[in-house]
């Protein structure tokens, strides 16, 4: 195992809305400093599987592992404030979870490794230069999404559909990304596509409510903006009987009709396994970032139903998972 770098140090855990507590580490703790551009339950499941995969590696909390979190409430600004506090402390391997965490602390540090996690486009995002191993101190877990599969399933389920309507934050480049491949395989499918941006939560309900009379179905992709106020989306969907489909299975308990898409806590467990191979020893900038590949579909019957669009018994018995 790698040697400990950070002895007595005193860190601070920032908890919901910002508040700093003080929190120190143990002399012989390995220190995992996490954080996301958001709450919500995607990425909070993210973070969660990273914890556990930690234990199940033998690095536990209260026993040799300091685990950090801290949320930059939905600001690039409090994200990079962050990724300052995290370096100025060393911590053995930061995980950012969301492209703007990870664009942050990328661009703060050249040594302290950096896995980052539920990013679409590293890429694009410019956190690594291509795939392969970097070579430098970042890796991590992409979550690009299946767009493809999706507008499969769109044309399966509401095959009269002509138009999609897309919710997107123009600001976030992970969503520019899925944007574009929307568009793609929109018009490959013979689908228009029709975006509506918003660049903070607050305007998401604003944007959704452009796409009335213009959108046969909304289309909510890994935007982290939209996501923190999906249930605007769903509100818009169930008023105006615009069936919302969502690019995360979590949304669907939140009231998309139906999603194909990643497990989230195991895009977390994935990263965690990442997290331990450098406290085990392993540099960073020798591990290729890797994708997820395995995808369930979720679906909610009595969302479908309230948005105007009643789901076959064929779909829903072949659905990973069923809302009630």
């Amino acid at each position: 195992m790698i040697s400990k770098q950070l002895g007595s140090k005193l860190f601070a855990a920032t908890l919901a809305l910002g508040l700093t507590l003080p929190f120190a580490a143990q002399a012989d703790d390995f220190v995992v400093a996490t954080t996301a551009i958001v709450e919500h339950p995607a990425l909070d499941a993210v973070r969660d599987g990273v914890r556990d995969e930690l234990k199940a590696q033998g690095f536990e909390e209260g026993k040799n592992l300091t685990f950090l979190y801290k949320s930059a409430q939905g600001n690039p600004a409090t994200a990079a404030q962050i990724a300052r506090e995290y370096i100025g402390e060393g911590p053995n391997v930061i995980v950012p979870i969301a492209t703007p965490s990870a664009q942050a602390v990328v661009a703060a540090t050249k040594d302290i490794p950096v896995v980052f996690s539920a990013v679409t486009d590293p890429v694009a995002a410019k956190l690594v230069s291509g795939p392969g191993a970097s070579g430098t101190n970042v890796t991590g877990v992409s979550d690009l999404s299946p767009i493809d599969q999706h507008i499969a399933l769109i044309k399966e389920l509401t095959p009269n559909a002509k138009t999609i309507g897309v919710p997107y934050n123009p600001g976030e480049a992970n969503s520019v990304v899925l944007l574009d491949l929307v568009k793609k395989y929109g018009a490959e499918q013979g689908y228009e596509v029709i975006a509506s941006p918003a660049t903070k939560t607050g305007e998401v309900l604003t944007a959704t409510q452009h796409l009335i009379g213009k959108a046969d179905v909304i289309y909510v992709a890994t935007d982290n903006t939209i996501i923190s106020a999906f249930e605007a989306v769903v509100k818009v969907g169930i008023e105006n009987k615009i069936p919302v489909y969502a690019g995360d299975t979590d949304s669907v308990k939140r009231g998309a009709m139906a999603a194909l898409g990643f497990d989230y806590y195991d895009v977390g467990r994935q990263t965690g396994k990442v997290v331990a191979d450098i406290l085990n020893g392993k540099k960073a900038g020798d591990i290729p970032f890797q994708g997820v590949s395995k995808t369930n579909l979720f679906v909610n019957p009595a969302m479908a139903e309230k948005m105007g669009v009643t789901l076959s018994a064929d779909v829903i018995a072949r659905a990973a998972e069923v809302v009630k």
